[in-house]
């Protein structure tokens, strides 16, 4: 059995923009200041994205689904996600789990823990884990200027079966 990891990191600063919703693992939290972003936004799917594309070795999230395409223009990161296991799972991987650590001093995410889990698990495909970490007041995300994410995933293949002496 082949198992491989990947790792995924995604940082966006806070918007002004009006009528934008900041949005967390496919939950959106009104109250709060959105990211900016060219899709919704959802730092949280893109870095468990990248994750499962590094460990796919199937390239970056850019390079899927670039900035500069306007389809991709507030996109349901959430269905990025999901479109990206699909082309794990076609390249014959099985996503093991995939854990998120989001680093932010606004809002809090506990009260939304498990329906982020959720969301993230039925777009994945397995189970995925969301740890919120403060970064305890230390540079730009202290200060709140946005919020990043860092993201492993686990993805398993099984063996090529053996070729068969031709005679």
């Amino acid at each position: 059995m082949e198992v491989r990891v990947g790792q995924g990191f995604d940082v966006h600063p806070f918007d002004t923009g009006a009528g934008r919703s900041l949005v967390l693992g496919g939950v959106r939290f009104p109250e709060a200041r959105p990211l900016a972003g060219h899709s919704d936004g959802d730092a949280v799917a893109h870095a468990c994205a990248e994750a499962l594309l590094g460990a796919a070795g199937l390239g970056d999230l850019g390079s899927h689904f670039p900035d500069t395409d306007p389809a991709w223009a507030g996109a349901d990161s959430l269905e990025l996600l999901a479109e990206v296991a699909r082309l794990a799972r076609a390249d014959g991987w099985t996503v093991g789990n995939v854990d998120c650590s989001v680093v932010t001093e606004e809002p809090k995410l506990a009260p939304h823990r498990e329906e982020m889990q959720r969301n993230l698990a039925r777009a994945v495909g397995a189970p995925v884990s969301v740890k919120g970490r403060r970064p305890e007041g230390l540079g730009a995300l202290g200060r709140a200027e946005g919020i990043a994410c860092f993201a492993v995933a686990v993805l398993t293949r099984s063996a090529a079966p053996p070729v068969a002496a031709v005679e």
